[in-house]
């Protein structure tokens, strides 16, 4: 019998998460309503942090935390050559001028080391950096406690991108143990919705912080830059009535936002994703230890993806490190022979400072770092729905193919 295809990733769509989208389908609102809220309000619960603002996708919620920032024109922004191209572009779009941080080719993570270098870089060309984006790849925590230390010294701001790493916890300065996205060192925190992400809403983001300042400028910038805050209208004679109270149609738009908002739908569907998270994130954990286990006692030739010290990883990905060359065998030949087995892979990523856009802009550049790591990186299925047996098939896979 022919065994099913197993993607690298995949959503897992209950039926209770339909039942959430078809009440919201039943209900007054379908978007810009009470379910937006409620799944703000959910979210900034289960990572203890103050606020949580919810966007069309985590793009959006990045490019938002640039702006709130005060990104504009020839600003310089540290991101991580390591990562999807969206933990750059969001920079991008805001005008600012990029310097490319380097990671640990065993790891894929941005440290503190290639933070500082990345930040010397800049300095040295007369463009100190303004801000700089970190990001918790496949899940791992990055060493955000001394990356900090090291942005504070510069006047750097820092923005984690944690679309791979929700409920992902790490040891912070003082040995608490802490979920990422608390802001305890970072101006702001964006995670992703999309389907192979951790929990899905179809396609959404948000973005975390402790301002409330902050807060509210992030919320109404992604709906036009649009507030009906009448405390904080500017022209009182068109805001308000003869009797002081503010006119019920009234709003302004103080400055140029953007429609980036969240349908209700989706949040119904986040949300109900959200309450399973205790069980998806119990899952993901389980799947890695069963890999980890299963590679160290096979012998396969791969080298699996260290988990960081003083943290538990809720890990997106399962990416591990193949020396193809020394196999005399191509990683896309590997991936086509493990996909004739039913095994799908992908790789994560191309680094964003060889892509040929950046690469027009900043010219060709030497990260060994991202280079090492790229030759070798290959992203296994990892998802909930596998079974301890597929997981088996997939490392029996592998050490056929590879020997």
């Amino acid at each position: 019998m022919t065994q099913p295809f197993l993607p690298y990733g995949k959503q897992n769509i209950t039926a209770e998460d339909k039942q959430a989208v078809l009440a919201a389908l039943d209900s007054s609102f379908l978007t810009t309503g009470p379910k937006v809220a409620e799944f703000e309000a959910a979210f900034a619960d289960y990572l203890g942090a103050p606020h949580a603002v919810a966007f069309s996708n985590a793009t959006a919620a990045l490019h938002i935390a640039c702006l709130a920032l005060g990104v504009g024109d020839g600003d310089c922004v540290l991101t991580p050559t390591m990562s999807f191209a969206a933990s750059t572009n969001c920079a991008s779009y805001a005008g600012a001028k990029i310097e490319f941080m380097d990671c640990d080719p065993s790891t894929g993570l941005v440290t503190p080391q290639t933070f500082v270098e990345a930040a010397d870089r800049a300095e040295k060309a007369g463009r100190p950096a303004k801000v700089a984006v970190i990001v918790h790849i496949n899940g791992e925590a990055a060493d955000i406690v001394a990356i900090s230390r090291e942005a504070k010294a510069r006047g750097i701001e820092l923005i984690e991108d944690s679309c791979h790493a929700l409920g992902t916890t790490y040891t912070d300065h003082v040995g608490k143990v802490q979920k990422i996205g608390t802001c305890q060192y970072s101006t702001f925190s964006s995670y992703s919705f999309h389907p192979v992400k951790t929990i899905t809403s179809g396609e959404g983001g948000m973005l975390t912080c402790k301002d409330p300042k902050l807060a509210r400028i992030v919320s109404d910038l992604r709906s036009h830059g649009i507030t009906r805050d009448a405390e904080s209208f500017v022209n009182a004679e068109l805001a308000f009535d003869e009797n002081g109270d503010p006119n019920p149609w009234y709003y302004e738009m103080q400055s140029l936002g953007f429609n980036y908002r969240l349908t209700d739908i989706a949040c119904a569907l986040g949300l109900s994703q959200l309450n399973k998270m205790k069980q998806i994130a119990v899952r993901r954990r389980e799947i890695k230890a069963l890999y980890d286990e299963l590679f160290a006692k096979s012998n396969v030739p791969v080298t699996v993806i260290p988990s960081a010290e003083g943290g538990d990883a809720v890990r997106h990905l399962y990416p591990v490190l193949i020396d193809f060359h020394s196999h005399g065998l191509s990683r896309a030949a590997f991936c086509h022979k493990l996909k004739e087995q039913g095994v799908g892979t992908q790789v994560h990523y191309i680094p964003t400072h060889m892509l040929p856009y950046y690469v027009s802009k900043y010219g060709k550049q030497n990260l060994k770092g991202a280079q090492e790591y790229y030759n070798k990186v290959i992203s296994l299925p990892f998802y909930p729905e596998l079974t301890d047996a597929d997981i088996s098939r997939v490392v029996d896979t592998i050490k056929k193919v590879l020997t």
